[in-house]
């Protein structure tokens, strides 16, 4: 009987990692929804809806691009997080989604162990940019009128936790001025108001500001990054405008839910680098400043585990941790 019940088992294990085996080598075989933890019209949403539109050539399904804002992109990430690990849930991730909110605050999701990430997908550098009629035009005459009444310039961001704010408060510290931070949904709202004149300034991707730096709606001051943009070579750099260690950017992460089979993560991430060759993609990308990047699974988990580090770091110097 004994030895009955153990072949039972075996059968029954064996009939479990074949019928995943076969679903894997089957995917995709339904459409693919895809979550923004983040607004719409966001430099998040322009990269999720163009990278979704090349997945499906990729893959040959429908790849459904879905905004779940709020939380710090913690509604998003939890969202994914819960699913059903098959890989037709995937997470457009962050540094504020998988490592940043759940520093600051209780999340009812571990942001790197309830994951199984695909790869790290791009990168795009923060701009420090200003309302057109606030009367500056360098980054030195910034930092007086913001010494000289602190607490009077405000910033905007895309909410707590995210990049706009780390980056927002990576200034503040370096450039030794008190200067209020403003939280949005996301970085289209922010820059809706700051376009308008209710904020300052910001610390935002170049990709959501571009356009308005371009059409003066905005004033480009000093690009977060240790090399000048390409797209406004005269902006110089926050190093270069005397501002050292201020450098930030937004990473994006393709992540599925922990338990996601190993054959779906793979097929997944060879789309994506099948994506980056695409010329019509890179052409899209670097109008927007966005740098692609290519990771292994791997290569990606540790990716996030070292930002993880860094991002500890910065939570705790700027008292934002979780209590």
């Amino acid at each position: 009987m004994k030895t009955l019940k153990r072949l039972l088992c075996g059968l029954s294990v064996s009939a479990v990692c074949c019928s995943a085996s076969l679903a894997a080598d089957s995917y995709p075989n339904q459409p693919i929804t895809l979550v923004n933890p983040y607004a719409a019209g966001g430099p998040a949403d322009v990269l999720g809806r163009a990278l979704a539109r090349e997945l499906e050539k990729q893959l040959g399904k429908t790849v459904i691009v879905e905004n779940k804002a709020g939380g710090g992109a913690a509604i998003g990430a939890n969202f994914v997080a819960r699913a059903k690990p098959d890989g037709y849930t995937l997470l457009l991730g962050t540094s504020a989604a998988h490592v940043v909110t759940p520093l600051m605050q209780r999340t009812p999701y571990d942001g790197i162990k309830d994951f199984a990430f695909v790869t790290i997908v791009a990168n795009q550098p923060n701009m420090l940019v200003v309302r057109s009629s606030l009367p500056v035009s360098t980054l030195p005459e910034l930092i007086a009128v913001a010494r000289k009444e602190p607490g009077k310039i405000n910033y905007a961001s895309a909410g707590p936790g995210s990049s706009p704010h780390l980056g927002g408060e990576l200034f503040r510290q370096q450039a030794k001025v008190d200067v209020m931070h403003i939280p949005y949904s996301g970085a289209a709202p922010a820059i809706n108001d700051l376009v308008g004149g209710q904020v300052d300034m910001a610390v935002l991707n170049l990709a959501a500001s571009v356009q308005f730096i371009r059409s003066g709606k905005l004033k480009a001051l000093a690009y977060a990054n240790p090399k000048r943009s390409t797209l406004f070579p005269d902006v110089p750099t926050m190093a270069e405008a005397g501002v050292s260690g201020a450098e930030s950017a937004s990473w994006y992460s393709l992540a599925a839910p922990k338990g996601t089979p190993p054959e779906v993560l793979e097929k997944l991430n060879k789309a994506v680098q099948a994506v980056n060759q695409s010329a019509e993609y890179r052409k899209l990308m670097d109008a927007q400043g966005v740098e692609l990047w290519t990771m292994t699974p791997q290569e990606a988990t540790q990716f996030v585990e070292k930002d993880q580090v860094a991002m500890r770091k910065l939570v705790e110097s700027a008292g934002l941790s979780k209590k």
